[in-house]
């Protein structure tokens, strides 16, 4: 994760409080992606100082912040803009110039209840893990499926979830579109000295639910399954 100082403002938001060069909607039309504000202190490398200054600052935003999560903002899906550029100073036996930049990057970053369409990535006792492509850090827990669902272990250590709908089984299978509602999102701290054998590190993890025996969230689960 990415240490800055930022302010983040969702696309309406933003849109009332700044001036900006392009006009937001009043209504985003992805909710899941906001737009934040970020005030960096940049060391630009010797490499990139041929070229017009707007463009290295550009490079070396997208080095350090593209496809990495800051806490509590989210996944930098891309850079925006840059919105100043000051300083130009040269640290003694450094040939890098520091600049200090503010610009805006598009984060992904969904809210609390909001309901996303992801694809079954896989299965096991302990629930199921979503993927949206870009982001695959999604987990549904057991006691957050649609109840009553049993697990049925299958071979190669790939199970699959059934809800039983009066009477009628409905399996959670891989492939298909699948409606979630974010529960909670999660913001990890980098570990200092992880074990060899510890699973791939999730800096940022979204935790859904799915039970559409509810009536508020009928239409979760597998979009076939009320299509």
């Amino acid at each position: 994760m990415v240490p800055v100082k930022c302010m983040s403002f969702c696309l309406e938001q933003q849109n009332r409080r700044l001036k900006l060069s392009r006009p937001c909607s009043p209504k985003p039309p992805f909710p899941m992606f906001v737009l934040s504000v970020i005030e960096h202190t940049l060391r630009l490398p010797p490499h990139l100082l041929g070229l017009p200054l707007d463009e290295a600052i550009k490079k070396e935003v997208d080095i350090q912040f593209l496809d990495k999560v800051i806490s509590k903002l989210g996944l930098c899906i891309s850079v925006y803009d840059i919105k100043s550029i000051d300083g130009g100073f040269v640290i003694a036996g450094d040939g890098a110039v520091t600049y200090k930049v503010v610009f805006r990057l598009v984060m992904f970053r969904p809210f609390i209840g909001e309901v996303i369409v992801g694809k079954l990535e896989a299965s096991d006792v302990n629930g199921i893990r979503l993927s949206l492509g870009f982001f695959k850090d999604i987990y549904v827990p057991k006691h957050l499926l649609p109840q009553p669902c049993t697990y049925s272990p299958g071979p190669n250590s790939k199970g699959m979830w059934t809800w039983s709908l009066h009477g009628e089984e409905l399996p959670i299978q891989e492939k298909e579109e699948i409606h979630f509602r974010v529960h909670s999102i999660k913001y990890h701290p980098i570990p200092i000295d992880p074990p060899k054998d510890a699973k791939p590190f999730a800096p940022m993890e979204i935790i859904g639910y799915m039970d559409a025996s509810l009536d508020d969230d009928a239409g979760l689960g597998h979009v076939s399954w009320w299509w």
